[in-house]
This record gives C-alpha cells, structure tokens and sequence, in this order.
C-alpha cells in the first residue's frame, strides 16, 4: 500500500498536466491506482479488521453477539488450520432453522471478513467462515477435544461474560442444552396421578464449561442441579418453576 506523500507526488506530476501513462512509467505505480486516488485520495479504512490485533486490543464491537457466539463454539464449535487460514465451524442440526439462522448471523457480525455460509451435513448444517484471526477471538481453541484439555477464557472475555451472562447461556443451551417436558406420579387421596413439568438440560463432558454454565446461572439467579453419566460427563438441570420461567422470559426452546 502507498503513503499518502508518495499520493500526493504521484498526483502533483499529473496535475501539472502529465499524462497518466507517462506519470506510471517514471514512479513505478499502474495507472489504475492514479485513477483511483484522484477519486479517493486517502486509503479507505479496512471493512473489517480484529479487535484483538488493534492497538490497543479491544474486545469486539458487539460483546453480546459474542458471548452468543462463545457459547455456541463451546457446545457444538471447532477452530481449525485450513491451508494458510483458519476456518470457525459450528454444527446446528437441522431441526431448528431458527437455530441455524441465529448462529449464521452471529458468526457474520464477529467474523472479521463479515462472511458466513452453510455447508450441508448429514442431519446438520454446519456453519461457517475462514479467517485467519479465529485463534484470537477463540483463544481456547487447540488440538484434540474441548473435554480433554484445559478451557479457560481470558479476561477480556470474562469481561464480556460477566456482563451478558444470559447470551452466553443462550449460546449454551442452542448447542448442547435442551428445553424438554418431564413427568411424574404422584399419589393424592389415594389415587395415583401424572403430571408434567418443563426443564432446561445441558449435557457437556468438559468439566470447564460445565462450571462456566453453572458460573452464568447463579450470576442470574437460576437454580440448578448437576447429575454425573457413567460414561462420563454431567447434566445440569432446571426444574424448579420460578428458574424454568426465568429461562423461558430469556432463552425458550429452540426453533
């Protein structure tokens, strides 16, 4: 890219009524770039560029999209090396197109190119985008599986965390958590009687985001309990009535 002092020289020849083409071949510049800085003298700013590499770093410009889009990544996301890239892949499964359309947008309004497609899978769609900053908006991610390594988020993203709490769990639940209608018998005066009742589940092997889940629903005042699989990994639930209408003002079931 040109300076501007080298600009202004390479316009003050053609000013002085030189030609395009005699101006290119004395400085070195195509006559495509002079006709476009006598329409635009200064450079025009990037369209998108990385919070995280500015200077200063900064958090992204829209935290709650974030913290949505954090929560997705940690339930069903992969960062991965593509060639000279990266490439940000979140799985959706096709049952809910309100789910797939949520995630393509907050992976548009973050991705640094501003860009996001659809790859069909079997019984999913998965949603994605190549950026070559992905590693510095997802520092968690790394070789092998969320479960098996160490997840911890970095301050600036506790940041954010801690101040959309209900986006993160949001996040969480589109991915690996559930909104499902239970039952139960229950006996009164001697007769035997079912009754249904709605709850949140979220089911993760990684004990990290597990507790950052658990982390987000004390912060806002919901009431959960845990249950261990034997083949590993936990389920947090959400029963009580007044948690479940909290969830259900702010999350709902997925669409």
């Amino acid at each position: 890219m040109y300076d501007l002092a080298t600009r202004k020289r390479a316009l003050t020849l053609v000013a002085e009524g030189r030609s395009l083409n005699s101006v290119s071949k004395q400085t070195g510049i195509s006559r495509w770039c002079l006709r476009a800085w006598q329409q635009r003298l200064h450079p025009a700013p990037p369209r998108h560029r990385c919070p995280r590499c500015a200077v200063p770093a900064r958090p992204p410009d829209r935290p709650e999209v974030y913290a949505y889009l954090l929560g997705l990544y940690l339930g069903d996301g992969c960062v991965s090396r593509v060639g000279r890239t990266y490439s940000l892949r979140i799985a959706c499964a096709e049952s809910w197109p309100g789910l797939i359309t949520a995630c393509e947008e907050a992976v548009r309004t973050i991705a640094p190119t501003g860009r996001a497609n659809r790859v069909r899978a079997k019984g999913c769609v998965h949603v994605s985008a190549y950026s070559n900053h992905w590693p510095c908006l997802f520092p968690q991610h790394g070789p092998g599986r969320k479960h098996e390594r160490r997840i911890l988020l970095e301050p600036w993203q506790r940041e954010i965390v801690t101040a959309h709490p209900w986006e993160l769990i949001r996040g969480l639940v589109h991915s690996d958590g559930c909104r499902i209608t239970n039952w139960t018998t229950r006996t009164v005066r001697g007769v035997r009687k079912r009754y249904t009742y709605p709850r949140y589940l979220f089911t993760n092997r990684s004990d990290d985001i597990l507790r950052l889940f658990t982390d987000a629903l004390d912060a806002v005042g919901v009431g959960w309990r845990s249950t261990r699989h034997r083949c590993g990994g936990h389920s947090v639930s959400v029963a009580r009535r007044p948690s479940v209408a909290l969830m259900d003002a702010r999350i709902g079931p997925k669409r």
